[in-house]
């Protein structure tokens, strides 16, 4: 069974932005490399998956099932229901999607999501998971001190907004259903979409309507 963990105290660094690689990533390359220069594998192939992963099956699909939810109310209904079949009605599905939970932020509750084990990560709605999601101090902090590292995002939230943060498996993979701006109001679905983030459906995120975006 997946925990939800409640706001704690915390210690330990965490890198989200670009930093040196690890040595699993220098390993990666070098075996990428030397697998190139054998002929046995095909940049361009591995940059064509790699870019379905990151952005055909990817955000871009999350991005649909949050603005889809916040402009049907029946649909949101569904999928705080039952996700895996409300996803799944949009058409995403397949390998590590198939049990999803969908947790809802609200002006009271901000929920994020963590894997403490591994990555186990939604794939068909997030796609590949972003390094510091699979990074040990991430891992770690994000159920101690989960305030501390969403400051590190740059999301600051009120004194008395509870943080829930949902421990994901291998069984159980979570979604934050994310806040809906303010200054939206009679957008399409499609224009919402553009303005969800990967990191606002993990919880490492807020979506902010840009400024001066006609609504």
């Amino acid at each position: 069974m997946s925990d939800t963990h409640d706001d704690h105290g915390h210690s330990h660094g965490h890198h989200h932005s670009g930093s040196e690689l690890s040595e699993v990533e220098l390993r990666v390359r070098a075996l990428e490399s030397l697998l190139t220069e054998k002929g046995y594998l095909d940049p361009a192939a591995l940059d064509e998956i790699i870019d379905v992963y990151e952005n055909r099956i990817g955000p871009r699909n999350g991005a649909r099932v949050v603005a889809r939810a916040w402009t049907d109310p029946d649909y949101k209904s569904r999928l705080l229901e039952d996700a895996t079949a409300a996803i799944a009605d949009l058409g995403y599905t397949g390998r590590q999607g198939e049990h999803m939970v969908v947790r809802e932020n609200t002006p009271e509750v901000h929920n994020m999501v963590v894997c403490t084990l591994c990555s186990c990560y939604p794939w068909p709605v997030l796609g590949l998971p972003p390094v510091w999601y699979k990074s040990a101090p991430y891992r770690s902090r994000a159920v101690i001190d989960p305030r501390g590292v969403l400051g590190e995002f740059g999301v600051t939230l009120g004194a008395g907004v509870e943080v829930r943060v949902w421990d994901s498996t291998s069984e159980m993979r979570y979604l934050v259903l994310p806040l809906r701006p303010e200054g939206t109001e009679g957008w399409s679905a499609d224009q919402l979409a553009d303005i969800v983030t990967r990191d606002s459906m993990i919880g490492t995120g807020i979506v902010a309507a840009p400024s001066g975006a006609k609504s």
